[in-house]
């Protein structure tokens, strides 16, 4: 299938393996969908964290941001190179950790991210059409947001890139162009790089929020490497998604960070309109447009991730695209709930969001990375992922799910947020390092539980000491990607 034929047609697969005759694409793919997805508004608000929220001067800030980008974008990364190798969505795969049944834990806290990002976006779009003419109703621009989003996850994987790969430039060159005029037509204010007090908490949420908007895309980011050929490898895959996704958060990050220390009141979505004065339709409308293409990714991977929990309960069922678009428009149809009904001090709200999702979010990753790179080198039996009874798999790893846990509990004295702060973290000040203990302490726990656990009890992947199996996984992956399982509308 031909790149044009794929834009001219809705994507028919859901979460189904993806046979070797319908993998296209480059790892340049991989570098522009991060990329471009990532010039947004909601990236720009994220980054302004820092500085309106943490409170840290511009250079520290910066170093925080850069610092926690270049450490949580490996976790993502990570992940994006098991796409080609398996051709699955991630949370399918996550059933080769967890079992069939164990996975849902995860995949039903993932659904509830896309949801809340998706919302988020709603919001910060919305306020930014109304930002250029109060006139315009903040939630009819809410609405017409999630709207133009909902058409992109219902075309799904083509159109989704093909929009990404267009942003990299439009909205690479209007981000350059909203630096210059900001800082040499418009001007900072004479104290903007005087302004804020390095503190160790706010140094270490800082760095926290920009690992967790990199870790964040883990859950989904091989969805959209899925449909790369096979010998893309690995290396490349992961290079391409590293670099994309840390230049194109990074640099709006920044951005935010000035905007919110040139904001007197800390609106980054009204302080970015006033500092672009003379060129600031331009700059609000590409970056909206921005959100309604990540907004499309965080819609399209819910659908997949709830069509996943459906499946794990109607194993004879597999939804393509007319399921795909029914759960996209129930998913949408509640975050844009959220988004209206929830918009009032939404910044602070977000960021207590963002963090909470951290402690969840860093237990999982430990483990499928652990699991996929060291326990059991990257072999898998695709076919168990799709049998309600896991296959070799089974319906709980009880390693896995109590790793899980462990990950979530020892973090517990080291979260700083405003709703519990834990012994440890007041110790620090306020400094948050739960998710630097949880990704350490949940690796230990689960390869330490996988290499005492007896092989015959866990039936896996021949090396890792999880079993056995008799068929290659080449063998098994060709048969696989021949014979793809019976779908059922």
């Amino acid at each position: 299938m031909s790149r044009e034929e794929g834009l001219a047609t809705v994507e028919d697969s859901t979460i189904q393996r993806i046979p070797l005759s319908q993998r296209h694409g480059t790892a340049k793919d991989l570098f522009t969908i991060w990329f471009g997805s990532n010039i947004m508004m909601l990236t720009i608000v994220t980054g302004s964290i820092a500085t309106t929220v943490f409170k840290q001067p511009f250079w520290w800030a910066t170093l925080a941001i850069v610092t926690g980008s270049l450490v949580g974008a490996v976790f993502m990364a990570l992940h994006s190179a098991q796409g080609p190798q398996l051709g699955v969505p991630q949370m399918i795969q996550t059933r080769g950790q967890f079992g069939s049944f164990g996975s849902l834990l995860v995949v039903a806290l993932v659904v509830i991210m896309y949801v809340g990002f998706f919302a988020s976006n709603c919001v910060f779009g919305g306020q930014a059409l109304h930002s250029l003419n109060p006139s315009v109703p903040l939630n009819p621009s809410i609405v017409l947001i999630g709207l133009v989003s909902l058409l992109g996850s219902i075309y799904g994987y083509s159109l989704i890139h093909a929009y990404a790969r267009l942003l990299s430039w439009v909205s690479g060159g209007v981000l350059a162009l909203a630096f210059v005029w900001i800082i040499f037509v418009h001007g900072l204010p004479g104290d903007t790089f005087t302004r804020g007090s390095l503190s160790l908490s706010g140094f270490l949420g800082s760095m926290s929020v920009a690992a967790l908007w990199q870790i964040a895309y883990a859950p989904y980011v091989s969805d959209y490497s899925r449909y790369l050929p096979p010998d893309t490898g690995p290396r490349t895959a992961f290079w391409s998604s590293y670099f994309g996704c840390v230049l194109g958060s990074v640099l709006p990050m920044l951005l935010g960070c000035l905007v919110g220390l040139a904001t007197s009141d800390g609106n980054v979505v009204t302080g970015l309109t006033e500092l672009t004065k003379g060129v600031s339709v331009l700059v609000i409308v590409v970056l909206t447009l921005g959100i309604a293409a990540s907004n499309a990714m965080e819609l399209y991977c819910g659908a997949l991730s709830a069509i996943t929990v459906l499946q794990t309960l109607f194993p004879f069922w597999s939804g393509k695209a007319r399921a795909r678009a029914v759960t996209a428009i129930v998913l949408g149809a509640i975050a844009m709930t959220i988004s209206i009904f929830g918009q009032k001090d939404f910044l602070a709200g977000y960021t207590n969001f963002i963090i909470i999702l951290l402690y969840v979010l860093v237990p999982w990753t430990s483990i499928n990375l652990v699991d996929y790179y060291i326990v059991c080198h990257c072999d898998y039996d695709v076919d168990s992922f799709f049998r309600q009874d896991g296959g070799v798999y089974g319906r709980f790893n009880t390693t896995a799910v109590f790793s899980y846990l462990v990950g979530i509990v020892v973090q517990l004295p080291f979260m700083a947020t405003d709703l519990y702060t834990g012994e440890v973290a007041k110790r620090l000040g306020g400094a948050d390092i739960s998710w630097i203990v949880g990704l350490s302490l949940t690796s230990l726990v689960y390869y330490v539980g996988c290499r005492l656990k007896p092989a015959s009890t866990v039936g896996a992947v021949g090396q890792s000491g999880r079993g056995s199996r008799s068929t290659s996984t080449q063998a098994l992956a060709d048969r696989n990607l021949r014979e793809p399982i019976a779908e059922v509308e």
